[in-house]
């Protein structure tokens, strides 16, 4: 005898496969809420994120584009985070918004080669003033020695700064900003931990070394995460001045370590 097995009617979907379909729908819906809500919360962490950048853009268009881009990585982030991670979405997402500004940036940026000869000037006379005083030479006399106005000076350390953002800012791998001035490791081994390790040290070392104001705009800006305009309202000097003194001091640690690399 033949067992005929019950067949649903046609065009009526099986109830496990239903309930299965409700179930898949239910889990999206419910994803996207909560992506919705991700992207809502965390909408301004991509302002705080460009207006860390913003001495580095040059109109309101240019900003505003920073936004739009930190936008859609936010955007990302929200789709493609797995909450099964060991790591906050937040965590997650500032690197991914911060890789999409970087990303924008530098599809528009542009250094002339002047600046980089400039600087090399600037580099040559550091160097040589640091020789003849046993330390690092002040603004005013590098500036004498380079036969730069002061200003001169500053403004190529800011086109400079910008010009080394990502490696200034160790883009992508989530590590703490000043770390990034340690160069990245060559590869496995207790060798290149040893190195860095000394590379770190020396990197405090040499941060302590800075001027008590050039060191507290570092501290406050990378490790407090302050924007130029808060670093400023809370030292008490102009926004402007913040840039500069942020841009010679990491001039002055780059001089220090670029021996060490």
């Amino acid at each position: 005898m033949t067992v005929q097995t019950r067949q649903p009617p046609a065009g009526k979907v099986p109830a496990k496969i239903l309930q299965a379909r409700v179930s898949q729908a239910y889990a999206r819906q419910s994803r996207e809420a909560t992506q919705e809500q991700w992207i809502l919360q965390h909408l301004p962490l991509v302002k705080h994120i460009v207006n860390k950048i913003a001495d580095s853009v040059r109109s309101r268009e240019d900003y505003d584009d920073l936004i739009s881009a930190g936008t859609v990585g936010l955007v990302k982030a929200a789709r493609s985070f797995d909450p099964g991670r060991d790591v906050a979405f937040k965590t997650y997402a500032y690197i991914r918004i911060r890789g999409a500004v970087i990303d924008e940036l530098r599809s528009r940026s542009f250094t002339p080669a002047a600046m980089f000869a400039v600087l090399r000037r600037i580099e040559a006379a550091h160097q040589r003033l640091a020789g003849q005083m046993g330390r690092q030479p002040t603004d005013a006399e590098l500036a004498a020695e380079t036969d730069l106005p002061v200003e001169k000076l500053y403004k190529t350390f800011e086109e400079a700064r910008r010009a080394h953002f990502l490696s200034i800012h160790g883009m992508g791998d989530g590590r703490s900003p000043m770390r990034s001035l340690v160069p990245p490791d060559q590869g496995p081994g207790p060798d290149v931990t040893a190195e860095r390790n000394e590379l770190s040290r020396r990197l405090a070392e040499a941060i302590r070394e800075l001027p008590d104001r050039d060191r507290k705009i570092l501290l406050l800006y990378y490790d407090r995460d302050l924007t130029m305009k808060e670093t400023a309202q809370v030292l008490e000097i102009t926004e402007s001045r913040v840039s500069q003194l942020h841009a010679s001091a990491l001039f002055k640690l780059s001089m220090k370590l670029k021996g060490l690399s």
